[in-house]
């Protein structure tokens, strides 16, 4: 009972995140969604900038904190390691439930696209982003990532174990993809608001520390492996010029 429960647990937490990811292609594209990063009723441009600020900063740190081995040996230790990923996903997911539904919109205008094709191509770019976000989670463990495999495995009584380190697909050009296409689908818009404006910058931001503190965790779980793919790969912006061994930078070298 306790294995079909933590299955039932991992479920849930997937389901949620899911539910999540897709409102936030409507909130970021004013798409569908009831309550979008435009809509709304103004309020005072102090309260709105402590409130929006507020709302990226919480996300920012819990997902920041929670994927941190030290936490999580910490954290293994109050609740049962196969549900460890699936409540980091959960947690992460409510709180940007909870930001898009608290987030005050700032409704001046800074750029507004009406050519039809320059439109058409932001609007394409801004799906390709979220295409990216997706195929990437695929590439590097979808279900892994999302902590279904261990609630499985637990499940099955199999041991758990990480997915091995492969370079793949969109990870030979850029060793962040996942985190391209967020940023893709962030700046991609016909029509900017400063409101948008200021959660693109503030998730750019975050973007930015987060996967220099994650490196940091690669290099030291995976050792000369990820420092030599490091040294060879670029971050975000693939490279028209391929690295010889020869001519890659120092493995400590970021």
């Amino acid at each position: 009972m306790g294995r079909v429960l933590t299955f039932t647990y991992g479920s849930v937490a997937y389901g949620v995140f899911f539910v999540v990811f897709l409102y936030m292609i409507g909130f970021l594209g004013n798409i569908v969604v009831p309550k979008s990063i435009d809509s709304g009723v103004p309020a005072p441009l102090g309260q709105t900038l402590l409130v929006n600020v507020a709302l990226v900063g919480l996300f920012g740190v819990q997902h920041s904190v929670m994927a941190r081995p030290a936490f999580k040996s910490w954290w293994t230790r109050l609740i049962p390691t196969p549900i460890e990923r699936s409540t980091y996903v959960l947690l992460s997911s409510l709180i940007l439930a909870l930001l898009f539904w608290q987030w005050q919109p700032i409704p001046a205008v800074i750029w507004d696209v009406q050519h039809p094709l320059a439109t058409a191509l932001l609007t394409g770019l801004f799906f390709l982003g979220w295409a990216m976000v997706l195929y990437s989670s695929f590439i590097i463990d979808h279900f892994d990532l999302f902590g279904l495999r261990q609630v499985y495995l637990h499940l099955r009584n199999r041991p758990y174990s990480h997915p091995p380190f492969a370079v793949r697909s969109l990870y030979r050009l850029v060793r962040h993809p996942l985190m391209l296409g967020f940023l893709i689908a962030l700046w991609s818009t016909p029509t900017m608001t400063v409101g948008h404006l200021l959660f693109s910058l503030s998730l750019t931001g975050y973007i930015s520390v987060g996967v220099t503190l994650e490196e940091r965790d690669l290099a030291g779980y995976l050792g000369n492996d990820y420092r030599l793919y490091r040294s060879r790969t670029p971050m975000f912006v693939p490279s028209l010029v391929r690295r010889k061994p020869s001519e890659a930078p120092g493995l400590g070298d970021g």
